[in-house]
């Protein structure tokens, strides 16, 4: 079995001020086969401390699938073309998932691996 076959699903987040910005980005996620699925949710309220200052805005939160073997991939891409200065990027291994779900998004971003 190689690293790409056997690498776990990986759920990657990352959150943007708007919902243009954060569908642009799932688009183009998908579209480079970065991320075999890809959910976006508005309504997230974060408060922050930018630069000194307390911050409360409204968010929208983005959640891609991927495997662990696109990580700095899938980061590297985020980060190059996200609108903040410092955008959040963070990753997650499930502890579990159904089997052929894993086999599915393994099948999405291996062809661009």
């Amino acid at each position: 079995m190689t690293s790409i076959q056997s690498s776990p699903v990986l759920v990657v987040v990352s959150s943007f001020s708007k919902l243009a910005d954060a569908q642009a980005m799932a688009r183009s996620l998908i579209e480079n086969r970065l991320a075999a699925c890809v959910q976006i949710q508005e309504g997230m309220h974060s408060i922050y401390r930018w630069e000194g200052e307390i911050c409360e805005e409204r968010e929208v939160v983005l959640s891609a699938k991927t495997i662990a073997a696109q990580w700095d991939e899938i980061s590297n891409f985020i980060k190059n073309n996200h609108p903040y200065d410092l955008p959040e990027v963070l990753a997650f291994t499930p502890e579990k998932y159904e089997a052929q779900y894993g086999d599915w998004v393994r099948a999405e971003v291996k062809s661009g691996l």
